[in-house]
């Protein structure tokens, strides 16, 4: 089995004609990372009683910008294409990847998982197209719900250090780097459409965790901690680093920007640091 790359114009027309099923994600919401295609037969369509979960040879499935498709025959992946455009289902040919964008990482795991061919030509008794969401999903919002302790330059002019606890809100956005990755170990077989909001705790959860260790990098370099709104890109470099193992090698997703809208110490901290200023003023000759 794989997909034939449809031609545009009045070839594609003609071909129109002839496929059996249509498949296609119009427009999937932020919200929505993994949608399950179903059937749209047109008015010019005969197979008006297809089985669910069967592909027929000839159909037609539709990537728009933004998504990738995947073809999961019997629980294994069979076809992926991430490039926008119009492909025709043909059983007769061998299993093909269009990885768009995604370049070899996506082939090394198309490879990695296998590929699998129905037997005899016959057709499978569950085959399914899904529609990943490939855009950066934003709006993602954190809060520490207790002081993080990091060791903070306080004043840069005598390299005055301080244990403190702060505090830290923001949102943050990622995206989908590895649709095959995240469908083997987040989604699976979805019935219908898998949000961000079943995972979103967990997510959060584990970036609060990052979190510690990923502003510790930064005060390493000597940036005051009022300051360090000013570092979010290399907050969100420390937190890909940080979380590599469970987002992007796990689950095939990453953090695309992390923002800081508030950070601060906590009031215990508040009175270390004027205290500290305070001698440090007291003490300038």
């Amino acid at each position: 089995m794989g997909l034939l790359k449809a031609a545009f114009g009045a070839a594609g027309g003609v071909l129109a004609d002839q496929w059996k099923d249509y498949f296609v994600a119009d427009a999937l919401p932020a919200d929505v990372l993994v949608r399950k295609g179903q059937k749209k037969a047109g008015g010019r369509s005969s197979n008006t009683k297809g089985t669910d979960n069967i592909i027929t040879s000839g159909s037609v499935v539709v990537v728009q910008e933004g998504q990738c498709m995947m073809i999961v025959d019997q629980g294994q992946i069979v076809e992926f294409a991430a490039e926008p455009g119009e492909y025709t289902y043909d059983a007769s040919t061998e299993p093909t990847i269009f990885s768009g964008n995604f370049g070899e990482s996506v082939k090394q795991s198309f490879a990695a998982m296998g590929k699998r061919f129905t037997f005899g030509g016959e057709p499978a008794k569950d085959q399914r197209v899904y529609f990943f969401n490939t855009k950066e999903i934003m709006g993602n919002k954190y809060g520490t719900p207790a002081p993080i302790s990091i060791t903070a330059l306080i004043d840069r002019a005598v390299s005055r250090t301080l244990t403190i606890g702060i505090r830290c809100f923001g949102e943050y956005s990622f995206r989908i780097c590895d649709p095959m990755l995240f469908y083997k170990n987040a989604c699976g077989n979805v019935e219908a459409d898998y949000t961000r909001q079943e995972m979103e705790s967990q997510m959060r959860t584990e970036l609060l965790t990052a979190l510690s260790p990923a502003f510790g990098q930064i005060a390493q370099k000597g940036i005051i901690y009022s300051d360090l709104t000013m570092h979010t890109m290399e907050m969100a470099d420390s937190l890909n680093e940080l979380l590599s193992k469970k987002w992007r090698d796990l689950r095939g997703i990453e953090i695309v920007s992390f923002g800081i809208s508030s950070v601060r110490p906590d009031e215990e901290s508040e009175a270390k640091i004027r205290q500290m200023q305070e001698s440090l003023f007291y003490s300038d000759p």
